[in-house]
């Protein structure tokens, strides 16, 4: 495996302007910038097209094509714009700045199991991953000081194509961390940051990885370091792991490790956020920290450091909550337990149970955020109530609207997600900081916009939208059709002029995507409507173990 800094060594920086193109690659705040992409596509248009890695671009592109666009006046301009643009933002007071400028809170560190900040980093799954991204983005450009902790999977999620017969089929690329915009964390002294994650029979030295996303670090964990045995480098081999000894593992690392990396670099959150209840078994650590360094029991310790954690459900159902047998939580957190906590087993297993006294009952890590943390919060005011409902029982004889389950509604980072059209338009309009302002002001602006604006705008994204559809279908097709044959289909697909509604998110049965079949009739009417034609775009992926969304 070779890592980033061994790349970063090859580059050529006798070239002027090779080392300014690296540090903008391994910047994240690239990924919501629609200048850096012109950066990119003029160094190499095809295999930007297909990675949308900045980093694998620089490796890959040749010696002199790098001296012919930094010889362009044009491309020098773009680059230097970017730096100073960056540099001025890095250095501008923020929201969080200016409006608590006597704030106590100087760090927040937020763990979730997966992030999606780029397709150059591959480390998410789907919605969750997108919070997740989408809050560092937005803490970033709002100046509110968070770390994030993750981990560094070596085959990610799976890569999804449809064969002949419209099945799904599931590939893992490798995950090689010299061609993913990560560089190993070290400490002063240059030693790459390991800490030790005991488990039974040997612990695990999990090492760190810094991705930047603007002025904030996400640290990644992981497993696979030649100093440890073969079984523990393939922890985090994959996302979401099959199977829970697997899944308690990554979990550990996650949780533990990861309140480890901070005590190594020396950072004490105020606040911990657990984003899901994954990483739950940071609040045990963080409470071992607390015992560590002031003598306190346990029960003080968890009672006290509680105050400052979080923890956030998005899911829908008690079957979505990760739930570990007594047996094996016994044989990975026995000695943690009584070496650590200093508390009995059965006290410890209480924390993640909803009965005392049933020994058979599976151990909750839901239930172990919510009674580890002081704020528990849901992800709108309709998850609100169906949480409520869900975690009703361990709050018996409580009204069900005082149960103390708040909401704050998703979101996302809209520069992430707007196109460049959208991108213009929204910044003629409202400028270009707009979504850092109260709502009122930018929808008062975007009202002010003409209907023939409005009307251009929605027909040249439709455009857009499906020349991506017919592009993707001609290379996602290539290996069961020529070429000519498939151009000539995908100039079937879609109508450009045809209202286009768009559906894309997981396929799980919990999700229904089916409810589009729920009166097929009415269905056929909509789409074949001659006066009023209507067409639909449907993205998703099945896990591979799920036949039945598959």
């Amino acid at each position: 495996m070779i890592r980033s800094e061994e790349i970063y060594g090859l580059l050529p920086f006798d070239i002027e302007g090779v080392a300014l193109l690296a540090e903008l690659a391994l910047d994240l705040s690239w990924s919501w910038n629609h200048s850096t992409d012109q950066l990119w596509e003029k160094l190499d248009p095809a295999l930007w097209e297909l990675t949308r890695n900045p980093w694998v671009i620089l490796q890959s592109v040749s010696h002199e094509q790098l001296e012919r666009q930094l010889a362009d006046p044009l491309f020098r301009q773009l680059m230097n714009d970017l730096k100073r643009s960056h540099e001025k933002v890095g250095l501008a007071d923020k929201w969080f700045q200016t409006t608590y400028p006597l704030s106590h809170l100087k760090s927040i560190v937020y763990f979730s199991m997966e992030y999606m900040l780029s397709e150059a980093l591959p480390v998410y799954v789907g919605g969750l991953g997108n919070v997740a991204g989408d809050q560092l983005k937005s803490a970033n450009d709002l100046g509110v000081p968070i770390t994030a902790i993750g981990l560094l999977y070596q085959r990610g999620y799976f890569r999804q194509y449809i064969d002949e017969d419209g099945a799904q089929k599931e590939y893992f690329p490798y995950n090689d961390p010299g061609s993913l915009p990560v560089m190993p964390l070290r400490l002063p002294n240059g030693e790459w940051l390991r800490v030790k994650v005991a488990l039974p029979g040997y612990p695990v030295w999990v090492r760190a990885w810094q991705a930047l996303v603007g002025n904030l670090k996400l640290y990644l964990l992981d497993s696979n370091d030649p100093v440890n045995l073969p079984i523990h480098r393939g922890i985090t081999g994959e996302i979401y792991g099959d199977g829970a000894e697997i899944r308690i593992k990554q979990e550990m690392i996650l949780g533990i490790g990861g309140w480890k990396v901070l005590e190594a670099l020396n950072l004490s959150p105020e606040v911990c956020h657990l984003n899901e209840g994954h990483s739950a078994f940071a609040v045990l650590e963080r409470a071992s920290a607390f015992m560590k360094s002031t003598g306190l029991s346990f029960e003080d310790a968890l009672t006290i450091t509680r105050c400052g954690n979080i923890f956030t459900t998005h899911t829908l159902t008690s079957a979505g909550f990760d739930k570990f047998s007594p047996s094996l939580m016994s044989r990975y957190f026995q000695s943690y337990v009584t070496c650590e906590l200093k508390i009995g087993f059965d006290n410890f297993l209480a924390l993640g149970r909803s009965e005392y006294g049933d020994k058979e009952e599976p151990f909750n890590m839901a239930l172990l955020a919510m009674r580890g943390s002081g704020f528990v919060n849901a992800v709108s005011k309709r998850h609100c109530e169906m949480s409520r409902k869900l975690f009703c029982s361990e709050f018996k004889r409580w009204p069900i609207n005082e149960i103390p389950i708040d909401y704050v509604t998703n979101g996302i980072h809209v520069p992430t997600w707007d196109s460049k059209i959208a991108d213009t338009l929204w910044t003629q309009a409202c400028g270009k900081n707009r979504w850092r302002k109260q709502m009122v002001q930018p929808v008062t602006d975007i009202k002010a916009l003409t209907n023939q604006e409005l009307w251009t705008f929605r027909n040249e994204s439709r455009i857009e939208l499906v020349k991506y559809v017919r592009e993707k279908f001609v290379r996602g097709s290539k290996h069961f059709k020529n070429d000519q044959d498939l151009f000539a289909d995908s100039q079937k697909l879609l109508n450009e002029n045809h209202l286009t509604l768009g559906f894309a998110r997981r396929f799980v049965p919990y999700k229904r995507t089916n409810l589009l079949l729920n009166n097929p009739l009415r269905l056929l009417q909509i789409l074949n409507n001659r006066d009023f034609p209507v067409q639909l775009v449907i993205a998703g992926k099945a896990s591979p173990y799920d036949k039945q969304s598959k």
